[in-house]
């Protein structure tokens, strides 16, 4: 295979990796582990393999200073206030609901860009926030009795979390490798859940062979292979396609939901769905 090739396969994997995240955190739930718990291991165990992985590619580096500071923020506060809330989702919608929702924050970004810096909003962009806000509209509003307005409200407040960090990690990576970046924002997010595990006393080793089972599938499966992949298809292809060929991850989830978990698609959330997509393509192609 040449080096398009390889990079799009890549970032499919790295696609398929994320959109289990959701079918992961379900079965979690189902084998009663807690949600500081899972991420706090999450973020715990993928970042002892993440270091392990840059140093035998003789890749990592020690963060200081400034950059230091950023990387711990962004990780104890942003990526983590994205993923509890993710999390937190998963009780009130179902998975694939979850990642059709989260993948909307795409379109914060361009609220904030229109904040920051309105001379960089297009009409392609506008059309773009318009199809993915119209997209959880449609999907919230069709069949009211069949999604809990608290679990859209949770989501969309993980889809605004990751929008902010991705504003601030843009900054941080002009001078920071990405995956070096990465390998100091996990532990980050690891103690921010172990602080308030231990605060809220929720926190608790998993009792049985499944549950860790499940907690090591969501650190390698649905973390480290992802980030990794991801990464080394956008070196073979670059961002703006490797972004466009990730919105494979909603429909993972989705597809994955169905056949794991039993979980019921209606055609209006498929419709719905696919305008968040196509907007988020479209806000891809804008950056290209």
């Amino acid at each position: 295979m040449n080096d398009e090739t390889v990079g799009i396969v890549l970032v499919l994997i790295s696609a398929i990796g994320f959109g289990t995240l959701g079918i992961f955190g379900m079965l979690a739930a189902e084998e009663g582990v807690s949600i500081p718990t899972v991420l706090a291991l999450r973020f715990g165990l993928a970042t002892v393999v993440l270091w392990m992985v840059l140093r035998l590619r003789g890749r990592f580096r020690l963060l200081t200073g400034r950059t230091l500071g950023i990387a711990l923020a962004l990780g104890g506060v942003g990526y983590a206030t994205q993923s509890g809330l993710y999390f937190l989702g998963l009780e009130f919608l179902t998975a694939g609901m979850v990642a059709i929702v989260l993948y909307t924050y795409p379109a914060f970004v361009v609220c904030i860009v229109a904040i920051t810096n309105p001379s960089r909003v297009t009409k392609r962009l506008l059309i773009a926030l318009g199809l993915s806000i119209g997209g959880v509209v449609l999907i919230t509003g069709a069949d009211p009795v069949g999604v809990d307005p608290r679990g859209i409200a949770i989501v969309l407040g993980a889809a605004v979390a990751y929008s902010l960090y991705i504003v601030v990690s843009q900054r941080a990576l002009v001078t920071t490798d990405a995956e070096v970046l990465t390998a100091f924002v996990l532990p980050a997010a690891a103690g921010s859940f172990i602080a308030f595990g231990v605060g809220t006393d929720t926190l608790a080793m998993p009792g049985s062979v499944s549950a860790w089972g499940v907690i090591l599938a969501i650190a390698i499966f649905a973390t480290v292979v992802p980030v990794l992949t991801f990464f080394a298809g956008i070196a073979k292809i670059g961002a703006s396609r490797a972004s466009i060929i990730s919105t494979a991850e909603p429909v993972v989830t989705v597809t994955l939901g169905v056949l794991v978990l039993g979980e019921a698609v209606t055609i209006v959330t498929a419709v719905g769905g696919l305008l968040v997509i196509i907007g988020v393509i479209l806000i891809q192609l804008e950056g290209s």
